[in-house]
């Protein structure tokens, strides 16, 4: 403050001529728009866990519909509710984990070009990648619950005549 009020004295300027920073108040500013950076990337990362569940969901449902003989066929010659909500449930985690090793192998492809660009360490870890495959197999099993307990009470006699 003392070095502010010598400047404006010397040179003749009024009062908040000047303006001072320090490290650590920039450090502040930029921490702040990473922060609020984050919190967009992290919406936005929701919304698609969101619209791709819905889409696993109905991809389900589509299977279901389609293979109502097969699970009638299946429920007569004596598969318990059990045996069918797991098939489906396995279904589901499995088609969401291939969506998630799909996009994680892209994910290491792009930050591997762009670290290699940069000339900045790769930050991906084999706990991160484990992580994000596991995380959209429960994503699978989370939105596959209700096409899998659709199929699992399915009528036998019902699911036979079916066309």
């Amino acid at each position: 403050q003392d070095i502010l009020r010598y400047l404006e004295k010397t040179k003749g300027l009024e009062e908040g001529s000047f303006e001072v920073q320090t490290v650590e108040g920039q450090q502040s500013m930029i921490n702040d728009m990473l922060g609020t950076l984050s919190l967009a990337i992290a919406a936005i990362g929701g919304i698609s866990l969101l619209v791709g569940g819905i889409g696993i969901m109905n991809i389900m449902l589509v299977s279901v519909t389609e293979r109502t003989r097969e699970i009638g066929i299946r429920k007569s010659l004596g598969a318990r509710k059990k045996d069918i909500l797991m098939q489906f449930l396995i279904e589901s985690m499995i088609v969401s984990a291939l969506g998630g090793l799909i996009g994680v192998t892209l994910g290491i492809m792009v930050s591997t070009g762009v670290s290699i660009w940069l000339d900045i360490p790769n930050p991906v870890t084999p706990a991160s990648v484990l992580g994000t495959v596991t995380f959209s197999a429960v994503v699978g099993i989370f939105f596959g619950i209700y096409p899998a307990n659709k199929a699992a009470k399915l009528d036998p006699i019902d699911a036979l005549r079916y066309e």
